[in-house]
């Protein structure tokens, strides 16, 4: 299921950034300091992460998402976010169109060796639902008009679990704290100055 979500994501996204002008590359987009460019430019950069994984799965190579980590990461998306529009949105989709191909082949081959963990902390299988998660969390931090109240209902549904195991580490003080076991508990309302640091 989260393979064909993925999928449908990606052809949302592709149709939602079409067109993008050098300008609107440079808006800033929902996520402090980065502008719309930045925000797809590791979009691609995320699929080629999942694409290598899921190719090394496919070979029964146990490989990382960022062969340099998280180094390679900022990088890389620091030098693609310059680039001209037509280069990013080329960049974007070819990503993309190569990832789809990879999930394909995953699914078909029924997901060899989906225990690899690449160095991270979820197994190669995991790997549509981490990137269905990256694709419609950006979609909204574009800032272009896309909004939490288009997810699809299967994707909130497997991450609402994930989210609300880091709530406690998220409450910036104890009253929050208390507050929000009070209205979990059916025992009273969350203030209007009830705060919940952001996730990510």
């Amino acid at each position: 299921m989260a393979a064909r979500l993925c999928l449908e994501s990606h052809a949302e996204l592709l149709e939602h950034v079409v067109g993008l002008s050098d300008e609107s590359m440079q808006q800033g987009s929902k996520l402090p300091g980065w502008s719309v460019g930045h925000v797809l430019t590791h979009l691609a950069r995320n699929a080629d992460a999942h694409a290598r994984r899921l190719e090394g799965a496919l070979n029964g190579e146990d490989v990382p998402k960022y062969a340099n980590g998280a180094e390679q990461r900022r990088q890389e998306i620091e030098d693609g976010a310059r680039n001209a529009a037509s280069e990013i949105l080329a960049d974007l989709e070819s990503s993309v169109r190569r990832l789809d191909g990879l999930l394909e082949q995953s699914e078909q081959a029924h997901w060899p060796n989906a225990d690899f963990m690449g160095g991270g902390h979820y197994g190669v299988g995991g790997c549509p639902a981490h990137r269905l998660r990256e694709v419609q969390m950006h979609l909204v931090d574009l800032g272009l008009g896309y909004s939490p109240s288009q997810w699809p209902e299967e994707y909130t549904m497997w991450d609402l679990g994930n989210l609300l195991a880091t709530v406690p580490e998220r409450l910036a003080n104890p009253e929050a704290r208390t507050e929000l076991v009070a209205w979990l508990a059916g025992r009273g309302p969350l203030g209007k100055e009830f705060t919940l640091d952001p996730w990510g």
